[in-house]
């Protein structure tokens, strides 16, 4: 298994705010149940486990069955949440996922732990880059990429109140806090992370705080960026992008693939309703082996690389 990178000083695995969270909720509801493929610990849930050892469910290392149960627990009035490595749950049980959860409509709550490239050297096998363009076509399915410890406490706490089948995109890499006043958690709602108007930043997950420091290395050159935290992809929030457009250039940061994620559905969105230049910056397909730093700077997921995006962006509006 790969190793867990240091914790740089205020930064914060979200795993641990994902189960703490989850403890709070299921002490209070007693529907509340979580089903694991063999993947307590990367999961975070051994504390889960010990304080509710009737309401753990590990099946081993079978994803199909793991997801087909969680859809049983909801017909039968539980709450399940079913959790394993993002490219597992989504890539050896997509079939249980479209017609066991969205089709059917079941009160699921999907976590895909460790996701986008969290694994680092283990490669294309571990890597979880295509799971939005797989999931994003199920449109009753509310996809959900939380961007900070607070993001990810609403969100699982949002999951577990709403009626309906939900995907929570977790990472292992730790991130910073986002320090936006007054903030709320509005699903399907884009959060202003940073006002500007000459070029609009969107992002999601640890990437949201790479788009932030872009737009603060812009800033320097006399350039006003504004930076967007698309925390929910689905369903997008169309009137956000309608007036991101307005800016005349957009770039979009994810840590998936660009083909079919967010980058898709922003590109998709613009051509149709507001055509601007769209920079995309992400992965574009299988990826070579090596470490999370190394992936994410070879791709221009850094502030350096997103500020370098968004200056193609705007030679393009020009």
């Amino acid at each position: 298994m790969a190793h867990a990178a240091p914790v740089a000083a205020g930064f914060q695995d979200c795993r641990n705010i994902w189960v703490s969270t989850l403890e709070q909720l299921a002490e209070a509801d007693p529907r509340i149940v979580a089903v694991v493929n063999d993947s307590v610990g990367s999961s975070k849930l051994n504390s889960f486990q010990k304080r509710f050892p009737d309401r753990l469910i590990n099946v081993g290392i079978a994803e199909q069955a793991m997801v087909g149960i969680g859809a049983g627990l909801a017909n039968g009035g539980q709450i399940p949440f079913v959790s394993a490595a993002g490219c597992f749950i989504t890539g050896r049980a997509l079939e249980q996922v479209k017609a066991d959860i969205a089709y059917a409509g079941f009160n699921v709550k999907l976590v895909g732990q460790s996701s986008g490239v969290a694994y680092g050297e283990l490669g294309a096998t571990h890597h979880s880059i295509e799971d939005f363009a797989w999931l994003r076509p199920l449109a009753n399915l509310t996809i959900i990429t939380p961007a900070d410890a607070w993001e990810t406490a609403e969100a699982v706490k949002w999951a577990a109140a709403h009626e309906g089948p939900v995907y929570l995109r977790l990472s292992r890499m730790p991130v910073p806090d986002l320090h936006i006043a007054d903030r709320q958690f509005r699903p399907g709602k884009a959060e202003l992370v940073r006002p500007g108007g000459d070029v609009t930043l969107i992002a999601c997950g640890t990437t949201v705080h790479l788009a932030a420091g872009a737009a603060g290395r812009l800033a320097d050159q006399g350039i006003s960026a504004r930076v967007l935290n698309f925390s929910t992809l689905n369903p997008l929030d169309e009137e956000a992008l309608y007036a991101a457009a307005a800016t005349g250039a957009i770039v979009t940061v994810e840590e998936a693939s660009i083909r079919g994620g967010l980058g898709g559905a922003v590109a998709e969105f613009t051509a149709a309703h507001r055509p601007v230049p769209v920079e995309r910056v992400g992965f574009p397909g299988f990826l070579p082996t090596g470490s999370v730093d190394w992936l994410f700077k070879e791709y221009g997921l850094s502030p350096e690389g997103i500020a370098a995006a968004a200056l193609r962006a705007l030679d393009r509006k020009a």
